[in-house]
């Protein structure tokens, strides 16, 4: 069992009282956004540890409960400890820290007693130091018969600096801090402007998660981009998916009227509307709504294709571009429902239309349709061979 022991103590540097974990960060603020990580590991119980209660932090704490896991607010390490599992690994946020989810998925499936370090003492990421040539990276994972050490000592001590020195003394293994974490903007940050800053950051490198290459080369730099001021500007859950299906309907209108180029390009904007609107969804903890909108980018796809294929057929008095059109789209979800995954190269729903678009635009439906029906295939038959090396 996984729990979360996440530290709330520390005031804002510039919003007077406040304290630093109620700040705003990526439509939401940061405990939820650390919250939000640690559930995502699996964590089925997590513990605030605060000195005073704020009434920002309890509407975050009761934000947090809404998502069905159980969660305490606790002030001292006896409190933690008599509130933990007994056979709890507890994985401690430490306070103010934005990191990634590699970065606790690294320490959140680590042995007990695990400290996540780095080297570099000047670090934004550093929070304390452990030995002579290292730093804690704000990231544990302890026992609870660590903490019960800790509620044995006096409470004017600070808890989280005192956690820090039982796992040390008890002998506690470590590992690096994932260089992509660093990269991404990995560290303890209590003023709003930058931390503003460096949610950009973790927000683009979230984007960057996605590797097939429609992805990497057209859909991801239009999320990195949007991403940060959807997210700002608390953009509501259906903003993206009521979009898409505007342009969709849109798409599906052009492609009536003759114009499938056009149509194509209204499926894109679709695509790239639920794209990054699946990206804030996680963000935001909703992963049904998230994992909703991913599906829906195949269904756009096959939708753009067919709607192709069917005015290409009805202008050409030929059966042959609706054929080509279902013999893609046929192979595609073949490829998907198969699971299977290898290079980059592979095709994916959103890059079918991508493909297809310039031959439309150009008035060659046909011969698009023919070529993504043979990449469609030539993926299937990788995903087949791929399947039969693992059997």
């Amino acid at each position: 069992m996984i729990a979360g022991l996440i530290f709330a103590t520390e005031a804002a540097e510039d919003r007077g009282e406040a304290l630093a974990a109620t700040l705003p960060f990526g439509g939401m603020t940061l405990i939820e956004y650390q919250a939000r990580l640690l559930i995502g590991c699996g964590a089925a119980h997590l513990m605030i540890a605060v000195a005073r209660v704020t009434p920002a932090l309890l509407a975050a704490v009761n934000r947090i409960g809404r998502r069905g896991i159980a969660i305490d607010v606790v002030r001292s390490a006896e409190e933690a400890a008599a509130k933990a599992h007994p056979l709890a690994s507890i994985v401690v946020v430490a306070d103010s820290l934005v990191t990634t989810d590699q970065a606790v998925r690294a320490i959140a499936f680590a042995q007990p007693d695990t400290l996540m370090v780095l080297a570099e003492a000047a670090s934004p990421a550093a929070v304390e130091r452990v030995d002579a040539g290292h730093v804690w990276a704000g990231l544990a994972a302890l026992s609870a018969t660590r903490l019960k050490e800790i509620a044995g000592m006096p409470r004017e001590y600070d808890f989280q600096s005192t956690l820090l020195r039982v796992v040390v003394a008890g002998g506690a293994a470590q590992v690096q801090l994932p260089a992509a974490a660093k990269r991404a903007g990995h560290g303890v940050e209590r003023n709003a402007g930058a931390l503003a800053s460096r949610g950009n950051a973790v927000l683009a490198a979230l984007a960057n998660g996605r590797t097939d290459w429609p992805d990497r080369f057209v859909f991801t730099p239009i999320s990195r981009f949007a991403l940060p001021k959807l997210a700002a500007r608390g953009v509501p859950h259906w903003g993206a998916p009521a979009a898409a299906g505007l342009l969709t309907a849109g798409g599906l209108v052009a492609a009536w009227l003759g114009s499938a180029g056009a149509g194509l390009v209204l499926s894109l904007l679709a695509i790239a509307a639920l794209s990054t609107g699946s990206l804030l969804s996680w963000l935001r903890g909703d992963d049904r709504r998230a994992l909703a909108q991913e599906r829906a980018i195949a269904a756009i796809a096959a939708i753009a294709v067919l709607a192709t294929g069917l005015a290409a057929s009805f202008v050409d008095a030929t059966a042959t571009p609706i054929v080509l059109a279902v013999v893609a789209v046929a192979a595609a979800g073949m490829t998907e429902r198969s699971g299977a995954r290898a290079g980059w190269w592979w095709g994916s729903p959103a890059g079918y239309p991508l493909i297809l678009a310039p031959f439309a635009l150009a008035g060659f439906s046909w011969a698009g349709l023919a070529v993504i029906a043979a990449y469609a295939m030539i993926t299937l038959g990788a995903a087949i061979e791929t399947l039969r090396l693992k059997a």
